[in-house]
């Protein structure tokens, strides 16, 4: 059996790091998507939410966005009503920088709530 080369085993180890950079950027952007997610999903399924007005439950979205550190906006979220339910869709994207790398996360969390 033959040695492996050190360049393979550096290069190896290189590739194993750059995923856990990745893994470490990407990570808490998601979960915090994940978060926000919930919440849309709660705040639908809530017997009060039928009542609130729209502005109120936007500002909660929204301060709840921003406390995850999440970069939405008033404009990201879309509120509908129809006969007994309600549906909240929040659109955004999360400009990601990396070395040499710039990316756009689009996130789409919503929820509606049932008849």
């Amino acid at each position: 059996m033959t040695a492996v080369p050190r360049w393979r085993i550096a290069a190896g180890i290189a590739v194993l790091v750059a995923m856990a950079a990745l893994l470490a950027v990407f990570t808490p952007i998601y979960l915090h998507n994940l978060q926000l997610q919930n919440f849309v999903d709660s705040l639908t399924q809530g017997v009060d939410s039928q009542t609130r007005p729209d502005d109120e439950l936007r500002g909660l979205i929204l301060e709840k966005a921003h406390a995850l550190g999440l970069p939405v906006t008033e404009g990201n979220v879309q509120i509908i009503r129809s006969t007994g339910t309600i549906r909240i869709d929040v659109r955004y994207l999360v400009p990601v920088n990396l070395p040499g790398y710039a990316v756009n996360l689009h996130f789409y969390p919503g929820a509606g709530s049932r008849p």
